[in-house]
């Protein structure tokens, strides 16, 4: 793409430039190649191309016309100054840290996925593959989704789920969307696990509602403190993360599971349940907790999961669960916002899950994880003793460290993407002022152990840097 570039200029506006096949002869490469990098230079503009005739040198472009005056947007989007208005500002950048690719060298603690080298990336091309040839792949699917692949879901939620139960929606973070948006008015309260994922934090502040921080331990959401949260704000949502906590790595213990539903209950409550990470169990874990909904007859929960973390962020996959009369609401809200998820990718989706490919990938992503997780906590204890880790997670892809008192955690995030590392505050985990400093670190968005361990002989510097 580069080379040709270059020679750019040898060609007048509108000039051909040589054929598919001289330049795969030119450069010795495939024609897939060659195709990708002339789709990259028609991206900027530099180059046209026509079916059955070639590429050509774009056009000129035209002066760009000069910027228009977009102050006037500053008094408008400042309308919910007023005492009554909900605010609409949202802060994301607790979403965003963990989208954002780092620069080129710096080691990706900060990721929110699986790294491509355990995506199942060849299954997932064979799924979708398939999925194109299926009869009636690119028609119109059910509002729901399509049926198999609510059944599907339906049974990994549990004998009591059933397809009727089940909206397949675009990913995770659509869902809860849809659940809160659904289940809360704008500037009601609704009750958040402390610490909890930025990103619903961000989609509860988006719909105008107050997040009331609910205080978690080892065992998860401690349920006398849920008991008079619900008491003091009469919220009638709680949003929980029973298994494999984000950003604590917490399983909601056996003993707790049912008072949490009980108290729920008896505030008259939705228990959003976010199951976003059943699928990352760690080898020799043992057997994990149904979700809350397999055992929730009176339509307590809302569950939500997806096959985004367990996959590729582009599977964007995912669904609600519930029962009663809140998932009519729970389905105009979704159809108002997106129609349906298109039905190629629901398609693949069923494909990759019905593949015997499918449980060797989810083996092997589960001993993967496993090696990483020893190896960062093997690292961190040997390299950087004086940053507690106070729960080693059994599944998920991240660990939650405390730094010490009195530590400036911007000033860590700040000297360690310095030395080549890039890692997460914990301030955006917290609703309300968080009572530690705190970095969540993920062994899953990296190449693998040499990374983990270069990553944290690198996070040992900027350490030493702001500890002095």
């Amino acid at each position: 793409m580069e080379s040709l570039k270059r020679e750019l200029n040898r060609y007048s506006p509108g000039g051909k430039l040589p054929s598919s096949r001289a330049l795969i002869e030119r450069y010795h490469v495939s024609p897939v190649t060659v195709s990708r990098a002339l789709a990259h230079l028609a991206a900027e503009g530099l180059v046209t191309t026509r079916p059955g005739a070639g590429s050509f040198r774009a056009q000129p472009r035209a002066e760009a016309r000069p910027p228009g005056d977009t102050s006037w947007q500053e008094v408008t989007l400042s309308a919910d100054a007023s005492p009554d208005a909900v605010p609409r500002s949202v802060d994301a950048s607790g979403v965003l840290v963990t989208l954002a690719v780092p620069p080129p060298g710096v080691i990706e603690f900060n990721g929110g996925y699986l790294h491509p080298s355990l995506q199942p990336e060849h299954a997932m091309a064979a799924a979708l593959a398939r999925a194109g040839r299926r009869p009636g792949a690119w028609g119109r699917p059910p509002i729901e989704g399509i049926p198999e692949l609510r059944a599907w879901f339906a049974r990994s939620i549990g004998d009591a789920c059933t397809a009727a139960d089940v909206l397949v929606t675009s990913g995770g973070q659509s869902a809860l969307t849809t659940a809160l948006r659904a289940l809360a008015p704008p500037g009601a309260p609704v009750l958040v696990e402390s610490p909890t994922y930025p990103g619903m934090l961000a989609i509860a502040r988006a719909a105008g509602l107050r997040p009331v921080p609910v205080p978690m331990d080892s065992d998860g959401t401690r349920p006398d403190l849920l008991e008079a949260a619900f008491r003091a704000t009469g919220a009638r949502v709680v949003v929980c993360q029973p298994l494999f906590q984000n950003p604590t790595g917490a399983v909601l213990s056996a003993a707790r599971r049912p008072e949490v539903l009980r108290i729920a209950r008896a505030a008259g409550a939705f228990v959003i349940e976010d199951d976003f990470a059943r699928r990352l169990i760690h080898a020799g874990a043992g057997p994990v907790p149904a979700p809350l909904a397999a055992d929730d007859p009176d339509g307590v929960v809302v569950h939500v999961s997806s096959l985004t973390k367990a996959t590729s962020p582009s599977l964007r996959v995912g669904v609600l669960a519930a029962r009663g009369p809140v998932m009519e609401r729970l389905r105009a809200i979704h159809v108002v916002d997106s129609f349906f998820v298109p039905r190629p990718l629901q398609e693949a989706a069923l494909e990759l899950v019905g593949a015997p490919a499918w449980s060797r990938h989810l083996r092997a992503v589960s001993e993967e994880l496993r090696t990483r997780r020893n190896a960062m906590t093997a690292a961190l204890g040997t390299t950087l003793p004086e940053l507690a880790l106070p729960h080693i997670p059994s599944g998920g892809y991240h660990l939650w460290l405390r730094l010490p008192d009195s530590t400036d955690e911007q000033a860590v995030i700040s000297a360690a993407l310095r030395a080549g590392v890039a890692v997460v505050a914990g301030r955006p985990y917290f609703s309300a002022e968080p009572p530690a400093a705190h970095l969540r670190m993920s062994f899953a968005s990296v190449a693998g152990t040499a990374e983990i361990a270069e990553g944290v002989r690198r996070l040992r510097t900027a350490c030493d840097e702001v500890f002095g």
